[in-house]
């Protein structure tokens, strides 16, 4: 018997993480506002950001009885800085000549709840992403295609970003932003076996 998974998050780029996976998640999109959680640490930020998404999804019509909900946020971390994302070509810019040629963390917050019982396991994963010393010219190109605008750090590491990113340090799904392996951790604390999450299962 599959378990149901619903992922509390907008983000293609983990639903395509997961399905590619063997799991199927229903999206249940949060629409927690991203800009009330200030003060903390740049992975504190991720995580309470993800508890924040499951939390707001938990109770909804569309959630199974009997699912878990996944919320999960991504932020980079620079010079001690928590950059979501930029929103507007300017600031994509900004970040990206700040960015190239250094090397940022990516943490991705995940919160996962089993409605049924209650319980809740949560952790963020970090990875080191080293970035390309690339050409205002390439800048100001990749911005104009519009993928860093909307994506935390300004860069993803499965699209056309990808020849920007000379190597990471850890989970290359987290970059994703949604780590399978810390997922598989969260699911079996729960008391989840991770085949039972398998779509084709």
């Amino acid at each position: 018997m599959t378990t149901p998974l619903v992922l509390a998050s907008a983000s293609p780029a983990r639903r395509t993480t997961l399905r590619a996976a063997g799991l199927d998640p229903i999206v249940v999109v949060s629409g927690v506002d991203e800009s009330q959680v200030v003060d903390v640490t740049p992975a504190e930020l991720a995580l309470q950001l993800a508890e924040l998404k499951c939390a707001a999804v938990v109770g909804r019509e569309e959630v199974p009885a009997d699912a878990l909900v996944l919320g999960c946020d991504s932020v980079l971390e620079l010079d001690g800085e928590a950059l979501g994302k930029p929103h507007d070509a300017d600031e994509a810019r900004l970040r990206w000549r700040a960015m190239r040629g250094r090397s940022g963390v990516l943490h991705s917050g995940h919160c996962l709840r089993d409605v049924a019982s209650g319980r809740v396991a949560a952790a963020t994963g970090s990875t080191t992403v080293h970035f390309a010393d690339v050409t205002d010219e390439e800048i100001d190109a990749y911005v104009a295609t519009g993928e860093p605008l909307e994506v935390a750090g300004a860069f993803t590491i499965d699209g056309v970003g990808g020849a920007f990113v000379t190597g990471i340090e850890g989970d290359h799904h987290n970059v994703v932003g949604v780590s399978l392996p810390l997922l598989r951790e969260l699911v079996l604390e729960l008391g989840h076996a991770w085949p039972t999450l398998w779509s084709r299962a």
